[in-house]
């Protein structure tokens, strides 16, 4: 059984519904974006299949000992501070950060932007836009170490994470020290930081495979359906929407990810089945496991911080 399949059932059905109307207040969003026609982003399978095998172009001891990410500053203010930490004359942050102009690239034929090529480096950088990015799965298929700045949208299959294991914090509010940090920590433990790397990447390309995904759709849609409390109905004048009126009106990469990604037929297996929900005390445990692997995170950093204001 998938891991997120498991930890979803640890969830109450309200949790539910806050990710179905995302409640802003609460942090919760659905998210299932798995291609992205309009910049070249194929679809799903096919994207996992080239990411998996760019992993093997650089062996992860090889790649360049910086964190690294690409993409477009622009669509929100932690972004554009996030830049602040790119190396400069005065000041390295072991950050090697890239602005991605999506209209030229465009031009271009997308010959720079490539997410299977971007496993160069040995860490890669997660920053929301102005909501939650579909980067996200992107960057830890890669087997580089994932550096997540602190986020406040959450994709249905990230709660299964842990911070140290899968991922390693990010501050929000002092990003570019605490990147510093982070490289150096794993450039110290190169081992370790390499298991980070391969556990975000096994747990992507193992448990998020699509046929996962249609589960956790099926379970999600069925359990919100047990909360209504009236039978919907079709609206009188209501024209059917199928596959193929979708199919008929998309050009280009559009119409071609559409077929490509087309289901052809229906399971021949049943989806997971949901245990049920955790035991407060289970739930507990596995909560505080990951606030205190932060605080670790956390505390180690501010030693370090220290350990050099000593030094000056």
């Amino acid at each position: 059984m998938p891991e997120f399949c498991q930890r979803w059932a640890s969830k109450s059905v309200a949790f539910v519904v806050q990710v179905v109307t995302k409640l802003a207040d609460s942090g919760e969003d659905l998210t299932l974006q798995f291609t992205w026609a309009e910049i070249n982003i194929k679809p799903w399978e096919s994207i996992l299949k080239e990411i998996r095998e760019g992993n093997k172009r650089i062996r992860w001891m090889e790649r360049e000992p910086y964190a690294y990410w690409k993409g477009n500053p622009f669509v929100a203010e932690t972004r554009k501070n996030l830049l602040t930490c790119n190396v400069s004359e005065k000041q390295d942050w072991n950050a090697r950060l890239f602005v991605q102009d999506w209209i030229l690239e465009s031009q271009q034929g997308y010959q720079q932007s490539g997410l299977a090529s971007q496993c160069t480096y040995r860490y890669k950088i997660y920053i929301e836009g102005w909501a939650w990015s579909v980067s996200e799965k992107y960057i830890l298929a890669c087997d580089s170490e994932t550096l997540i700045v602190k986020p406040k949208f959450y994709d249905f299959f990230i709660r299964s994470l842990q911070p140290v294991h899968h991922y390693w914090p990010i501050r929000d509010d002092d990003k570019c020290r605490s990147l510093k940090f982070a490289v150096h920590w794993g450039n110290n433990h190169k081992q370790k930081a390499q298991a980070i790397g391969r556990a975000a990447s096994d747990f992507i390309q193992e448990d998020l495979k699509m046929d996962y995904v249609y589960d956790y759709m099926f379970h999600l849609l069925n359990e919100y359906a047990n909360l209504l409390n009236f039978k919907p109905e079709i609206p009188e004048g209501a024209v059917e929407f199928c596959s193929e009126t979708m199919v008929c009106n998309a050009k280009g990469l559009e119409k071609k990810f559409m077929m490509e990604s087309l289901a052809k037929g229906p399971s021949i297996t049943n989806p997971c089945t949901l245990p049920p929900p955790y035991e407060p005390h289970v739930l507990g445990v596995f909560l505080r496991r990951k606030t205190n692997s932060i605080k670790q995170v956390e505390e180690w950093e501010r030693r370090y911080w220290e350990s050099l204001d000593k030094k000056q």
